[in-house]
């Protein structure tokens, strides 16, 4: 046996447990930190810019274009899109979590290569970028100003030219999003002055592309060369232009009379900007800010880090007065987070402790249990680091647990070690001999059977499998090294460290002399708390029948919870961050936008300063895209440790902040905080699609929007619900009389690009300012393009050389269209930000959502997106999980007692845990959410556990020839002190986690909250009912075996 050979060789089993530790140690070292394991799916993203052109125009000609060339990727989820006014598309490809960001980038850029050639021209000009990303952001890069001396363009220049590029090579970094762009060469134009020079805008253009060119002209003396050459020297004709007034000089034309007309005669030339609507201001000061999308896969503390290292050593070359914020980090919380979890975890090995001691009564016997914590704690570090998993929630919480559950193998032996002393007077080594033949089987049975429950989840796919699996995999490593231990250490240290002990007297009469009083009190007080036990179980006995039904009035209970729990994804938290929403009317500026995003800043700062560490507005970008009238607020929060008052919690804020933003007559602010799981976006609650799967057209859809979120503002289910989208906006149409340009002679390009140009600006080419390479545009100046009437100032040349005007082959008229565009998986669609009222679950408000679209007009569908996707999957993953989980226990015990019909007392009485778990979080008002999943199958291990305890030693003593009835009755009487230890352990383990109040107490307190509750049911009620029910099985199985009859005793 495994046990006396190392009871023979002491050193070795030190060896082995050093071994494990050492290892340990190391890997804690090489262990990356994050919040969640990689659950987000890797996202790909193809973006490209149409300078000009409308929402409509954007999406039919580049982001349908790239979406039906996306097609045949076997790992895709879904696809998004979007188009805006601003020129912008993009299209999100969403993988399986698994997927190889890598080869699906790849995948991607290869199917684009297809559509390239269909893009128009300027789209191709201006290029078409693929990175691989997540949905939300990681950090964002803020640079200010703290002397006042560098404006808003100063800074986005600096930020865009010197910082995003560095950036974006850090490792670990997928993706830098620029609010702003860097300095352009911007030629503003007079419609009037070129019409009075006979000017138009196309030859502007031309002029300037033909004088702002880099010419290759060659070298003095280039190979071949003639024999004896002496001089090679390249030649320089010119270089590109590098400043306003070179640009201003450009000739345009020359008069017959010697005189030029130069740009400077029709405009004005100025080092500009390529976008003026989108500006940033960081508590109230100008701001340049670079927001930074971490790689799928990617480590975010590590990321992180690395980015702030790399700002450290850039900030050194900083232009004076310039500073480096981060007013938005996700990392913070990661941090406090984990640290929160360490400090449970050493709170839990503290309480298992004490418990052990006061059941144990025995210092020495105390300390066995304790050394096996760390050498198993730090052996299954080693395992995480060779499974290549993370030092994460998931991890640290599965750790928690398992402290609990590990020192009950260790305490099944120890405290049959000392039972052994007491009752048959023998040595430390003779009782650690015996007992491990006694108990090594249960050992072994209780490995087999939480492996059987937990391992299963390891094979779940998706995000809520990748979140099972981080957790099964954890407990069962640590349970496998907790039963490896107890039959390889224990025992020698049972052999080492235990006194002997009279035959007849307890442990604790061996105790510390002050303290023994207290021990041998406590002992008399549980062994009347035993008697009483066992009285009631024999109670039970007699009268099957009537426990029978009591048993099954507590499943249908269970089933009735079951069926009236709310269901939920991941608890939310206070993770230091609030966001908010603006939306402004339709038609609003960006200056109305700015005013509205400066008194939200003031609000936060304020009003709320005990709180609030700085403020950041986004103006003309927004969580629905860009435009005029769109903002987005990132708020940072103080240290937790500063706002311990529930009501400075991250809910608190938001809710009072809503009360103040709903006396805004001229805008709707929404503020609300970030999702638990920050990579599947910015949407709290639910994050819904609204599909046209039937062609119905944009009008139709919109008209279905209105009507969905006129009936959820009635709902009771649901709160803030709202379009994540923009609306509708006049927009002026220009239609041109195709056969009047081909009568006037007018080349239809030149109608194009005139409009486009005056309006909309062209990209001319390039041109050098501080030694980079950015940026030429050309476009009407902004007086000239502020009302319908400038459309009657634009000439076109036809080919006989007349000035033609547009007003003589076009007309206009006012309509409206959508500044911003949304498809999903290739239709049309709204999205739709909601949250559950307060005391509800986000699966109350997405079955709620359903219910209301299937009351929608026929051709409108939903989909899913983001977390609220994964929170459906996982759903439909529950039922199956368990099922599968419940069948290979049963086929693991069956193999143990090599008999079908007892692993069903086991089976029988898993119910009786899970009743506790749903008493305590229905009590707490929690949801049935991945958390709470996990605390449950907890609990069926701990049920399970107990169960398999009471049967293997009922089953030992009925082989000695004693009565089923018998036998149960005297096994609860050995084993109820052990079980009630063990179960005591796991409870206090999770203690901490289920009452805390700090950083990720939402998961804590879910998970605690789950597996307390399940404890004490899966003690009372288990052992009360697993002996009930492997009599009743036992005497149905064996009825015509003979049974003899023993007295009882």
């Amino acid at each position: 046996m495994l046990s006396r050979f190392f009871l023979d060789r002491p050193v070795f089993a030190w060896v082995v447990a050093i071994f494990f530790m050492l290892l340990g140690g190391l890997a804690i070292y090489n262990l990356p930190i994050a919040q969640y394991p990689p659950i987000a799916p890797p996202a790909i993203a193809i973006e490209a810019f149409y300078p000009g052109a409308s929402a409509q125009t954007v999406e039919n000609s580049v982001t349908q274009i790239i979406e039906q060339k996306m097609t045949g990727f076997d790992d895709m989820l879904y696809l998004s899109g979007s188009s805006d006014s601003s020129g912008s598309s993009r299209v999100e490809l969403t993988f399986k979590p698994g997927t190889d960001p890598d080869l699906a980038w790849a995948k991607v850029q290869n199917k684009l290569q297809l559509a390239m050639t269909s893009l128009p021209e300027m789209v191709q000009r201006t290029g078409v970028k693929v990175s691989k990303s997540t949905r939300n952001y990681l950090i964002i890069v803020g640079l200010v100003s703290e002397d006042g001396s560098m404006t808003n363009h100063d800074l986005q220049d600096y930020a865009v030219s010197s910082v995003e590029k560095v950036l974006a090579r850090v490792p670990g970094v997928g993706e830098v999003e620029a609010f702003g762009s860097q300095y352009a060469m911007r030629v503003w134009l007079n419609p009037d002055k070129l019409t009075e020079y006979h000017l138009t805008m196309a030859e502007v253009v031309a002029a300037l592309q033909s004088y702002n060119v880099e010419v290759s002209a060659g070298q003095f003396g280039g190979i071949p060369a003639v024999e004896g050459q002496r001089l090679n020297a390249s030649i320089v004709v010119q270089n590109l232009l590098q400043t306003p007034d070179q640009f201003a000089a450009i000739p345009l034309r020359t008069n017959p009379d010697g005189s030029t007309v130069r740009v400077k005669d029709v405009g004005r030339t100025e080092l500009g900007t390529e976008v003026y609507d989108i500006q940033g201001r960081y508590n109230g000061k100008p701001m340049a800010a670079l927001a930074v999308r971490q790689a799928p896969g990617a480590n975010a503390l590590a990321t992180a880090d690395a980015i702030k290292n790399k700002m450290e050593e850039m900030s050194r070359y900083f232009p004076t007065g310039m500073k480096v914020v981060y007013p938005y980090d996700t990392t913070p919380f990661v941090r406090v987070a984990i640290g929160e979890a360490v400090k449970s975890l050493f709170q839990a090995i503290l309480l298992v402790f004490l418990v052990m001691w006061l059941f144990m009564g025995n210092i020495r016997a105390t300390l066995i249990p304790t050394i096996s914590v760390p050498v198993v704690l730090l052996g299954t570090c080693a395992a995480l680091w060779v499974f290549g998993f993370s030092i994460n929630m998931l991890t640290m919480f599965a750790l928690v647990i398992s402290i609990g559950l590990l020192v009950d193998d260790t305490i099944v032996v120890v405290e049959n070690v000392e039972r052994l002393m007491s009752e048959e007077g023998l040595s430390p080594r003779e009782a650690t001999a015996k007992s491990m033949d006694e108990v090594t089987s249960a050992l072994i049975g209780f490995c087999l059977g939480l492996s059987a429950l937990f391992g299963p989840m390891a094979f779940f796919g998706g995000s809520t499998g990748i979140i099972y699996r981080q957790f099964s995999v954890t407990v069962v490593t640590s349970m496998v090294l907790s039963v490896a231990v107890a039959l390889i250490l224990t025992p020698v240290l049972c052999a080492s460290i235990l006194r002997p002990v009279a035959k007849g007297h307890e442990a604790a009469e061996v105790g510390w002399r002050l303290l023994r009083p207290f021990f041998l009190w406590f002992d008399r007080g549980f062994n009347r708390f035993r008697d009483g036990y066992v009285r009631l179980l024999g109670h039970a006995l007699a009268r099957k029948v009537r426990y029978v039904v009591v048993y099954l009035v507590i499943v249908a209970g269970l089933g009735w919870l079951f069926m009236r729990m709310p269901t939920g994804y991941l608890p939310d938290e206070d993770q230091g961050i609030l966001l908010a929403q603006v939306m402004m009317p339709t038609g609003a500026t960006l200056e109305q936008t700015q005013a509205v995003s400066d008194e939200v800043q003031r609000y936060f700062q304020e009003q709320e300063q005990e709180a609030v560490e700085s403020c950041m507005t986004i103006t003309g970008s927004g969580f629905s895209g860009r435009g005029q009238n769109n903002g987005m607020v990132f708020v940072k929060l103080k240290d937790w440790g500063l706002r311990k008052r529930s009501d400075l919690r991250v809910k608190a804020i938001a809710g009072r902040a809503m009360g103040r933003f709903a006396a805004f007559r001229n805008a709707v602010v929404v503020a609300f905080p970030p999702p638990a799981v920050m990579e599947l976006g910015n949407a709290l609650g639910f994050d819904f699609q609204l599909v046209d799967r039937g062609g119905i057209g944009h009008e139709a859809l919109m008209q279905a929007r209105r009507q969905l979120l006129g009936m959820a503002a009635q709902d009771p289910r649901l709160v803030n619900v709202r379009f994540n989208g923009m609306e509708d906006v006049p927009e002026y149409r220009v239609d041109v009389d195709w056969g009047k340009v081909g009568a006037q002679a007018l080349p239809i390009n030149l109608v194009h690009s005139t409009i486009s140009a005056a309006f909309g600006s062209a990209y001319v080419n390039d041109f050098i300012q501080g030694g980079r390479v950015k940026r030429v545009y050309v476009q009407a100046d902004a007086p000239y393009r502020m009302l319908p009437d400038d459309l009657e100032r634009l000439y076109v040349r036809n080919n006989t050389g007349a000035m033609v005007p547009f007003s003589s082959f076009a007309s206009s008229h006012w309509t409206s269209g959508s500044p911003s565009l949304d498809r999903f998986n290739g239709f049309p669609s709204l999205n739709i930000w909601g949250e559950p009222a307060p005391g509800r679950s986000s699966g109350e408000a997405m079955a709620a959502m359903e219910e209301i679209t299937a009351r929608l007009p026929a051709g409108i569908g939903f989909d899913w997106t983001g977390i609220s996707y994964q929170e459906r999957q996982a759903a439909s993953q529950t039922g199956p999980l368990y099922a599968f989980c419940l069948l290979i226990v049963f086929l693991f015990l069956a193999a143990l007692y090599g008999r079908w019909s007892i692993p069903l007392a086991v089976m029988l009485v898993l119910p009786l845990g899970l009743i506790g778990g749903f008493i305590a979080s229905t009590l707490r008002g929690l949801p049935s959410d991945v958390y709470f999943q996990i605390g449950l199958l907890n609990t069926l291990g701990l049920s399970t556990k107990n169960a398999i305890l009471i049967v293997q030693f009922a089953m030992g003593i009925a082989a000695q020839g004693v009565a089923p009835a018998m036998a149960s009755i005297q096994a609860v009487r050995l084993r109820l002190r052990p079980i009630l230890m063990t179960s005591t352990t796991t409870g206090l383990a999770v203690l901490p986690m289920a009452f805390t109040k700090g950083a990720a107490a939402g998961a804590m307190n879910a998970i605690g909250t789950t597996v307390l509750g399940g404890m004490i049911t899966g003690v009372l009620l288990v052992l009360l009912f697993a002996p009930l029910f492997y009599v009743l099985i036992a005497q149905v199985v064996d009825r015509r075996r003979p049974q003899p009859t023993v007295a009882t005793a």
